[in-house]
């Protein structure tokens, strides 16, 4: 028999991360407003404990521990977030954590996780294989697995964020979730649909980590072949047991972005919300942006995480600018000979784009012998003008090829 849970399991874990989890702001988003048609608010969890909602589930399972259990330790696997909240509540705990994770987890949650007090052993390049490694060690040693989504106080816990956002935002009409394994979905479903049932509630997922569509369809779970996606927070192969069943009863869509969608909605979330916010985190807003219309207003999208490595976040950003249509690379080839770059740089200047970083090549066993390959890097102001750019250069004789 698979666990359910019930909005009073919510209740009591809300009791129980009093003084330990914080009420999370919601901070409203006129710049999708606009969109909409109506208010947008953001749930703030990348401002929670910890960086992400994850220590509310993982101090909710935690604190529920015998005397004996704890004694034995803890074990979790993840890919940053919930390592730190699980290292987080073991510390408040006073409980030792052993925390698998990816080989190329994001540095500042492998730093994070550590300062915590956890130690850390690195194994697989999926939250799927160290999950593995986890329940081995687990069953070797005795420790008490904390399981990242599937287990009934991991999804309580996360369903302490649905009863804030229904006494911050008691009109809301539709809520927007960021879901991987689906454990926050299925406890804000948890959590609202007991008291608001009309509420609509959407979860959301990458395109290169999407196991919820397939497994609904067929009204079980059933296991990705292959995963890619920079939302690693959300890339899990495989929906939990507890989190599915209840997902598969009380949630009412579940969409899919793409990751140019959620690096643009993350760029936008930086620029205008003033929020830093990883890429698992902004898949909700990826999704409303995609798709305004869809999403009757007062909407609430719950931002789950700030936890990015900065040079992911630079590589995003740049990813997001393109998207939009303010940053492209051109690669033009022209005849080597005095002044061609200047032709090409005038060019653009007249066409009011910005020269970020220029490159030449010449040993491209593609090139004639008088030839030269340029690649310049401009910003633009979006893409009406990056459009006006390759226009006028190819007025002037350029031919461009962008990327």
């Amino acid at each position: 028999m698979i666990e359910t849970v019930t909005v009073q399991d919510v209740e009591a874990a809300r009791i129980a991360l009093k003084g330990v989890a914080r009420e999370t702001p919601l901070r409203p988003a006129r710049w999708l407003a606009d969109k909409v048609g109506g208010p947008v608010d953001l749930k703030c969890e990348n401002l929670q404990r910890a960086g992400s909602f994850k220590i509310r589930g993982a101090y909710t399972r935690m604190v529920r521990l015998s005397e004996e259990e704890r004694a034995r330790g803890v074990v979790a696997a993840s890919a940053g977030n919930h390592a730190q909240g699980v290292a987080l509540a073991a510390s408040m705990l006073g409980i030792s954590a052993t925390v698998f994770m990816p080989v190329g987890a994001p540095l500042p949650k492998v730093a994070a996780t550590r300062g915590y007090g956890a130690e850390i052993r690195f194994i697989g390049t999926a939250i799927d294989e160290c999950l593995v490694a986890a329940q081995e060690f687990a069953d070797e040693t005795g420790a008490i697995l904390i399981h990242p989504f599937d287990h009934k106080d991991i999804v309580a816990g996360q369903g302490t964020v649905g009863l804030e956002i229904l006494e911050q935002r008691p009109d809301v009409k539709t809520i927007v979730v960021c879901t991987g394994g689906g454990g926050l979905l299925a406890g804000i479903a948890v959590a609202v649909k007991a008291v608001r049932p009309d509420v609509r509630i959407v979860g959301v997922q990458a395109a290169g980590a999407a196991a919820y569509p397939g497994s609904l369809a067929v009204h079980h779970p059933v296991s990705l072949a292959s995963m890619s996606t920079m939302a690693d927070g959300i890339a899990v192969g495989r929906p939990g047991d507890v989190p599915f069943a209840l997902i598969d009863d009380l949630v009412d869509q579940v969409v899919v972005v793409d990751d140019e969608t959620i690096a643009r909605a993350l760029v936008l979330t930086l620029e205008r919300g003033k929020l830093v916010v990883e890429p698992a985190g902004a898949a909700g807003l990826a999704a409303v942006l995609d798709d305004p219309a869809a999403f009757e207003p007062p909407v609430v999208v719950v931002v789950s995480g700030g936890n990015v490595d900065p040079l992911l976040l630079l590589r995003v950003i740049r990813h997001g600018l393109a998207a939009a249509g303010r940053y492209s690379t051109l690669t033009v080839r022209m005849p080597d000979r005095p002044g061609s770059l200047a032709s090409l740089l005038a060019a653009l200047a007249a066409a009011d784009a910005n020269v970020v970083e220029v490159e030449h090549a010449r040993a491209d066993p593609k090139l004639h012998l008088d030839e030269v390959q340029i690649e310049v890097q401009v910003e633009t102001r979006g893409p009406e003008h990056r459009d006006e750019v390759l226009a006028r250069l190819a007025r002037e004789g350029f031919h461009v090829t962008t990327g």
